[in-house]
């Protein structure tokens, strides 16, 4: 009978280690620190200190859905009703999108730039790639018409994690900006989890797979099979610019071609040659900028 229990111990014990060990990894990914990020992009020279401490700026907190307050830095250099929304990756935060944001600002745009829940100087407590990240990207846009009017005309930037909130929100809340540029998103996040365990154990993703995700929603509240933008593309009428680099192994270039596949409408397609993931403009940066003048066309 003892062996019994102690079988019946050593599974539950291998059941719980897993689905902590695996949720936690989901819901706390280690996050970059700012000074990190502000020197990496300073000796990039993708951030010039003073000229962003020049620009005109109104620091706002955005209530979230979710009950945390977020920071946004409203960026408003120009008299003009054109506005983009940059919306960040997983570990990183509105700094990290200071260089995409000045890419719309010699265009004639202002700009917003915000921390992410649980990253820079928002709360929220987990990350949920998308799921409630998207509501608080409503929550942003709900906040610029409320205080400079409907008549706007909004473009929303994401990288990663933030590319994936943009295409949920479009797809699934409302199709509420003119148009998108998603830049190395997942089409599906089970699909992604699922790649990254190929990378990291040397045993199939299925004997850990079914106890994280069901841990993630015992923990976090959501499945992670409701994480998928290529279930909702049919949603999304108004352009997309869709752009990944073709050596991207954290997550696969052709997930982006799923995506880009799945929109119906307007749409454009870039495929950087150079970069890692997330690394299509710091490697290709008049490419990278030739084909948002190309997309901006369509809008």
């Amino acid at each position: 009978m003892k062996k019994w229990w102690f079988a019946i111990a050593g599974i539950l014990a291998y059941i719980i280690g897993v689905g902590i060990y695996f949720s936690n990894r989901i819901m706390y990914m280690k996050k970059k620190e700012t000074d990190y990020i502000q020197n990496r992009e300073i000796m990039a020279k993708r951030l010039i200190r003073e000229d962003f401490d020049n620009l005109p700026k109104t620091e706002i907190w955005v209530p979230s859905p979710s009950g945390y307050s977020l920071k946004c830095l409203f960026i408003e250099p120009h008299d003009t009703n054109k506005w983009v929304v940059i919306s960040h990756g997983v570990t990183e935060n509105k700094v990290n999108s200071i260089k995409y944001m000045n890419i719309f600002l010699k265009r004639g745009f202002n700009a917003i730039i915000y921390d992410h829940r649980r990253h820079g100087d928002s709360g929220g407590k987990t990350s949920s790639y998308g799921h409630y990240e998207k509501f608080d990207l409503k929550a942003v846009i709900d906040e610029l018409k409320r205080r400079k009017g409907s008549d706007l005309h909004i473009g929303i930037h994401g990288e990663s994690m933030g590319a994936v909130t943009l295409l949920l929100y479009a797809g699934m809340l409302e199709d509420g900006a003119d148009f998108y540029i998603a830049d190395c998103p997942f089409s599906n996040f089970e699909d992604q989890i699922k790649h990254q365990l190929k990378l990291e154990i040397p045993f199939p993703s299925w004997t850990v797979f079914p106890l994280g995700r069901t841990f993630i929603k015992l923990r976090d509240g959501y499945w992670t099979n409701e994480v998928s933008p290529i279930d909702y593309m049919k949603n999304i009428r108004n352009p997309v610019l869709f752009i990944h680099s073709e050596n991207d192994s954290f997550i696969p270039a052709s997930m982006t071609a799923e995506l880009y596949a799945a929109k119906e409408g307007p749409k454009q397609l870039y495929i950087a040659k150079k970069g890692a993931h997330a690394q299509s403009y710091n490697e290709n940066p008049k490419e990278y900028e030739d084909q948002i003048d190309q997309f901006l066309k369509l809008v």
